[in-house]
């Protein structure tokens, strides 16, 4: 049962996780953008960035504690995963992906989001910098999701060994 419990919470958190990272490279972004040429940027930047961050961080590192404590808990092994072994090589793959990505939430992301919304005191050079950091991790892990997807959901059908 615990297992089954462990496993809805990662999917979910997953789903949270995997969604806000849309949700920001494919309409947050570009409509910035629009609401920074017509000066209604304040509301986002805000209240809706900050809250959606909140829940984009902790969402990331949820998914990651319930997908290790799946993988170990259900005989795969979390050793055997990270170290591509025998059948856990394909779930391994997409939890190396995971792993990238949760790691440019946390050291990338964050910590630049924070400059670029006033969160933390930065100059206007700083903040670009921040913004353009930001954005290129957040893009990365926007292309590095479709084959972590792929690979975490291919480990059930299709294992590179057995």
């Amino acid at each position: 049962m615990e297992l089954i419990i462990d496993r809805w919470l990662h999917i979910w958190a997953g789903i949270t996780w995997i969604g806000l990272l849309y949700y920001f490279n494919a309409v947050q972004v570009p409509g910035l953008a629009a609401a920074r040429a017509d000066g209604t940027n304040a509301g986002i930047t805000k209240h809706i960035a900050p809250r959606a961050l909140l829940w984009f961080r902790w969402s990331a590192l949820v998914t990651w504690l319930t997908g290790a404590y799946y993988l170990e808990r259900s005989g795969i092994g979390l050793t055997n995963a990270f170290l591509l072994r025998g059948s856990a090589a394909t779930i391994g793959i997409g939890a190396w992906l995971g792993t990238i990505m949760l790691f440019n939430v946390w050291v990338l992301i964050w910590p630049n989001q924070k400059k670029v919304l006033g969160l933390v005191q930065a100059d206007d050079a700083a903040k670009a910098k921040a913004g353009r950091v930001a954005f290129l991790a957040s893009r990365t892990n926007t292309m590095l999701s479709i084959p972590m997807i792929f690979f975490m959901a291919a480990s059930a059908h299709f294992p590179i060994a057995r």
